[in-house]
């Protein structure tokens, strides 16, 4: 009994703490409030910090709810602006149909730490939004709001080195998201002399990355993974530098997800390294097939082909699952993926070129191959057997791409890309 009298108890005060949350988003939109901001934005923050879980989802509810637009208000406006089109009758439309939850976050944004709390709160929104789908127009105004702010215009480049400040290194282990960083030898030998780190920040958050890309400086683009992260490995001499080859990019603030920062970075960096390295005449990257063995597992279909490449399609699917038995978990080990022969390395790869090529475009293709083909980039080449770290074998079946960025071609191949069309090289080609 006594339990249940705590849990009632408890309830209550989240309760209490909920209701005080909404007072200070009234409060805080007031005009008295806007003259207070500060101090009123900043219970706010840690009363919403406060709440657990099932309370912060009630507190969204309420902001999608009622902080909308007032409908009555947007229609009247709408008439009026129909019946006449002029500056005046828009300017009232676009304040009335502007929800008041957004002033409400650009207010919090004014404290001093604003910006990293509304970071917060939208990464606390994005784990619900798939299970609640009427939290989608709050989402769309957080990302609206952190989209401006977080302009490329406002970010910085920096290049983080091994004499950057050891809080920041231990981010850049804690982020890498696409090949882990097995301590700080191997983070030394990816901040040698012949790679590279460049990070974004935002004046706001100084000490905290929002993205970073690690740069390998070759002789020729790479075919394979391993040889690029090996820490015990030889740092190359500058003479040898020739391709800028980019092989990681990881984001460190998922509530900046969707927000484009990786597509800036990377032409920030190409334009930095080729100031630095005036004999650099390639970028490129050694990218991952994230999508890849999910895709050949769910019979590999690509809608819209003509007959014969349809045809080659069925035949390189049909290859494939011949050799693996009809089960691709028999491809789950490195040494299986070694011993295997050309006929069915062949089709597999083959497989691969169609997978990036044409399934690419539509929006269930590889996020790695949109985000590098929207970014302006070539599909350039696939290289069998270049990751066979169990990551790279449960994934891409342990292919990897070459995607080549051409920086007097990039705004063609966007272009392209925008109509449905892949850049790819001639080898590529050949595949299809």
């Amino acid at each position: 009994m006594l339990e249940g009298l705590k849990t009632v108890a408890r309830q209550a005060g989240h309760d209490r703490a909920l209701r005080g949350l909404l007072i200070d988003c009234k409060r805080l939109l007031s005009e008295r409030g806007e003259a207070n901001s500060v101090a009123i934005a900043r219970d706010l923050v840690a009363r919403f910090g406060a709440l657990p879980d099932d309370q912060q989802a009630s507190f969204f509810e309420r902001l999608s709810r009622d902080f909308s637009p007032d409908p009555q208000a947007v229609l009247l406006g709408a008439q009026a602006y129909a019946r006449e089109p002029n500056a005046s009758n828009l300017a009232r439309l676009t304040h009335v149909a502007e929800p008041p939850r957004q002033e409400l976050l650009r207010r919090i944004n004014r404290l001093p730490g604003g910006t990293s709390s509304i970071v917060a709160m939208r990464r606390a929104l994005l784990t619900r939004v798939a299970r609640q789908p009427e939290l989608q127009a709050l989402e769309a105004d957080f990302l609206h709001l952190l989209s401006s702010w977080f302009n490329p215009g406002f970010l910085q480049l920096q290049r983080v080195d091994w004499n950057s400040p050891a809080q920041l290194l231990e981010q850049i282990i804690r982020h890498e998201a696409v090949h882990e960083i097995d301590g700080w030898d191997d983070l030394r030998r990816r901040l040698q002399p012949d790679r590279r780190c460049f990070a974004f920040f935002h004046p706001q958050l100084p000490a905290e990355p929002l993205i970073f890309v690690e740069v390998a400086l070759l002789p020729q683009m790479p075919g394979a993974i391993a040889p690029l992260i090996d820490k015990a490995s030889t740092p190359l001499k500058p003479d040898q530098f020739k391709v800028a080859a980019f092989y990681s990019i990881s984001n460190c603030q998922p509530g900046l997800k969707g927000v484009s920062l990786g597509n800036f970075l990377i032409k920030r960096v190409a334009d930095e390294l080729q100031r630095e390295l005036p004999q650099l005449r390639t970028f490129c990257t050694l990218s991952p097939i994230p999508g890849f063995a999910r895709w050949v597992r769910a019979g590999a279909v690509i809608d819209g082909l003509s007959k014969s490449r349809q045809e080659r399609l069925a035949e390189a699917r049909d290859a494939v699952a011949m050799a693996s038995g009809g089960d691709l978990d028999r491809w789950s080990s490195a040494a299986v993926l070694r011993a295997l022969p050309d006929a069915a390395m062949q089709p597999l790869t083959r497989l691969a070129a169609f997978y990036l090529a044409l399934q690419s475009p539509v929006a269930s293709g590889d996020p790695v191959a949109r985000f590098h083909l929207d970014n302006g980039a070539r599909l350039e080449r696939l290289n069998p057997l270049a990751d066979l770290s169990a990551k790279g074998v449960k994934q891409s079946l342990g292919l990897m791409v070459n995607y080549l960025y051409d920086l007097q071609k990039v705004e063609a191949h966007h272009e392209k890309f925008t109509h449905g069309e892949v850049a790819h090289s001639r080898a590529l080609a050949s595949l299809l």
